[in-house]
């Protein structure tokens, strides 16, 4: 497996390339992009993206856990959670490049 991680900078980098936009508007881009989708998710909204994948917002309730260490077991508190769920364009790509 790959230790390889693509960030921001990565992405920006390649919209200077792909796009021909500076650096700085390249980065702003991204950032737009990023703060659009997460403005989307904290108001509660799925953000889907074609031959991507969706992104979901989940309620999850509060339940009983076990702490790994002391084997005792604590209340998880109900929280909410983003949830990705791939295309089957991008599991298919995925899945054509398995072993390269």
């Amino acid at each position: 497996m790959n230790d390889k991680t693509l960030t921001r900078v990565d992405l920006a980098n390649a919209v200077v390339r792909e796009v021909g936009l500076s650096r700085q508007d390249s980065a702003e881009f991204v950032d737009t992009i990023l703060h659009k989708i997460t403005g989307a998710l904290v108001k509660g909204e799925s953000v889907k993206l074609s031959s991507f994948g969706a992104f979901h917002v989940r309620d999850k309730s509060e339940r009983m856990g076990r702490n790994p260490k002391t084997g005792k077991e604590v209340p998880i508190s109900a929280r909410r959670v983003v949830v990705f769920k791939a295309s089957q364009v991008l599991k298919d790509r995925v899945d054509a490049h398995n072993g390269s």
